[in-house]
């Protein structure tokens, strides 16, 4: 990415986005920014970004893309339970729109940010590089949107617009308003436990190296391409649990569930959903089981490779980085 750039954000006041602000105005670039409400307008002008305000579903996207090099679309959708219609709304409508109006405005380049979870199933996913297919059936809402997401993303790149995705998994260090938390809680709750004791390995993404390897790709990603992001090394899923929650000064749970149990129980969670339209469920999805049960393991050569970026942190350099914020601002809660 050359210098002096004009950069559109979408997901601008989320975790991530609020993250890629400060690197790109770090950089040197200006940064406008999708701001739905006050708040999301005011979190992002605090980052330095011009806040465009307008809805992700209704808006004029394209007028506030004029005269920007590139577009970034980091909304979305998470929700790894209800997901539905809403869920469809902003992942798949909601890309389509940005690519759309992308195309219109005369950007040159969109990059996309999805995730691993696209090749999610429940079974384990080992060292898997780009070239894994899509399975034929998603596993969950949340997987089915953002792999239809990236369809149509794909299927516009053109010679006039350079359209790249992006693949992190288990995003996570300092700022963090979403998993952390979240596992924070459940661990004061007794809510969390271990499945099949935790002893399997997991990729992991910095946000710092997520911010990095953005950077990288507006710079050097091959129109057409996806790329998988994360962390250099994968870590054992309880040792890295285990010590985000020691940052914050939380007890790992010592307690373990068998991981057949749980997915028999997601199976007829998801079930009772289905048929209940969302009224039953149980203790957890297929979703959630998909993403925290069994190894999840990625291949990033190819986006070391191609997009020549590094790490920009260690795992223990970030780990510090959360044990000096919580003794300075206090631990993380769920909000």
């Amino acid at each position: 990415m050359s210098s002096s750039q004009q950069i559109f954000l979408t997901g601008g006041s989320g975790y991530v986005g609020r993250n890629l602000i400060t690197s790109f105005i770090d950089q040197g670039h200006a940064v406008v920014a999708l701001a739905r409400s006050d708040a999301a307008a005011r979190a992002v002008e605090q980052r330095g970004a011009r806040a465009y305000r307008a809805d992700l579903l209704s808006g004029d996207l394209a007028a506030g893309m004029h005269g920007c090099d590139a577009v970034v679309h980091a909304a979305a959708d998470t929700d790894h339970v209800g997901g539905g219609a809403c869920q469809h709304r902003v992942n798949v409508d909601g890309t389509r729109r940005v690519i759309d109006a992308a195309g219109r405005a005369g950007v040159a380049r969109v990059l996309l940010l999805s995730t691993e979870s696209v090749l999610a199933s429940g079974r384990a996913l080992v060292g898997v590089d780009e070239r894994a297919p899509l399975p034929r059936r998603a596993i969950g809402g949340y997987s089915r949107s953002k792999a239809e997401a990236e369809r149509i993303a794909l299927a516009a790149n053109t010679e006039n617009l350079a359209v790249s995705v992006l693949r992190p998994r288990f995003v996570w260090g300092r700022d963090d308003t979403t998993a952390l938390p979240q596992l924070c809680e459940a661990a004061r709750n007794g809510q969390l436990a271990w499945i099949s004791g935790g002893n399997y390995l997991t990729s992991t993404t910095h946000i710092a190296t997520l911010c990095a390897a953005v950077s990288a790709a507006l710079r050097y990603a091959r129109a057409g391409e996806v790329y998988f992001v994360a962390d250099q090394q994968p870590v054992e899923f309880r040792a890295f649990i285990t010590a985000l929650l020691e940052t914050q000064g939380v007890a790992a749970p010592a307690r373990s569930v068998p991981r057949a149990l749980l997915w028999a129980l997601a199976s007829v969670g998801d079930a009772l959903a289905a048929v209940s339209g969302g009224r039953l469920r149980g203790p957890l999805t297929r979703q959630q089981f998909a993403a925290s049960a069994v190894e999840v393991t990625l291949d990033t050569r190819k986006a070391r490779r191609e997009l020549h970026f590094l790490d920009a942190i260690t795992r223990e350099q970030g780990l510090d980085e959360l044990r000096v914020a919580a003794r300075t601002h206090g631990a993380v809660r769920a909000t």
